[in-house]
């Protein structure tokens, strides 16, 4: 017997609501992705496809970055499959697919290994072994080293664990060159030393996450006033080092005009962060607006420092 009140209760009729069904779970699966941090995994990449010396078929040029796209995204399955119990303590994560219950742990570990092993495979017979090793030593290094070692172990965990970030642009140069050589290294050196202030800014305004699920982020071992001083250093080291593409004649006066203003904008941000007002402990007095404004700082610095890399290359 169908009850009286059965259209309050389904609103949709069945096919549409399969189909929202269906959307939802879509949703889900590439949530599991991690999208806006792949977003700035595939433009480093692509640039490193764009930069490097050579020329690719447009549909091999596409299928790299694809590639990297795709490990990318792998990582991002395999990670929330193991921190799926840390995510589901704090707020900023609760919300994702696997703590929720709409998707299962089983499954998104299925997920990201497929996802990797095809990534790679398809990097191996559309381009060429470099690359295809790199892209899969960048997969290894976040899962084990990063992930499964470091992250729940050290407050170094960002420091180290920012090479794996640090691969793509590398693996985007060999599908062109089928070699690594000083250029791509300049450039994982960028993103290697970037990562820790652009991470640190993050855990300072979400420290109270990061304690309640018992990870060892620098703000939570050492406190927020130590974390503000390593912010500064990884910066000042980070300054200098992005000039090194002009320095060593790659790029020219666009590049090198771009990374000046870009990296006095950066400093500017992260002594913002040092001088907020901070109780004895190092904890902001003012709120958290000066750490979330160097975060979001930092990602729009790298995308525009890669960009500028790439139209002066071209224009040159």
């Amino acid at each position: 017997m169908v009850p009286a009140n059965s259209a309050e209760q389904s609103p949709l009729p069945a096919p549409m609501a399969a189909y929202v069904l269906a959307e939802t779970d879509v949703r889900d699966w590439i949530a599991l992705l991690k999208p806006r941090v792949m977003s700035l995994v595939v433009f480093t990449g692509a640039i490193g496809v764009l930069v490097a010396p050579g020329r690719l078929n447009p549909v091999l040029a596409f299928t790299a970055v694809l590639c990297i796209a795709v490990a990318a995204g792998a990582c991002g399955a395999i990670n929330m499959w193991y921190d799926r119990d840390i995510d589901a303590v704090m707020r900023r994560t609760r919300n994702r697919p696997i703590p929720a219950g709409r998707i299962e742990p089983g499954a998104a570990l299925a997920y990201g290994v497929t996802l990797a092993v095809g990534s790679v495979v398809m990097m191996f017979l559309a381009l060429n072994i470099a690359a295809a090793v790199v892209l899969a030593l960048s997969i290894a290094f976040y899962v084990f080293v990063y992930t499964i070692w470091l992250k729940r172990r050290t407050p170094h965990n960002i420091v180290i664990g920012g090479a794996a970030g640090a691969f793509p642009a590398v693996v985007g140069w060999a599908s062109v060159t089928g070699s690594v050589d000083l250029v791509p290294l300049i450039l994982f050196a960028i993103v290697f030393f970037w990562t820790p202030p652009h991470f640190w800014s993050l855990a300072l305004y979400a420290n109270a996450d990061y304690k309640r699920a018992g990870v060892p982020m620098l703000p939570v071992v050492a406190g927020a006033k130590e974390t503000r001083r390593q912010i500064v250093v990884y910066t000042l080291l980070l300054l200098p080092l992005s000039l090194a593409p002009w320095w060593i004649g790659f790029s020219g006066p666009v590049y090198c005009i771009a990374a000046i203003v870009l990296g006095a904008g950066f400093l500017f941000s992260v002594l913002r962060v040092a001088r907020d007002k901070q109780d004895a402990t190092g904890v902001s007095l003012t709120g958290d607006a000066p750490a979330r404004a160097a975060f979001r700082y930092s990602i729009a610095y790298l995308f525009v420092l890669f960009a500028a890399l790439a139209v002066d290359r071209l224009v040159g």
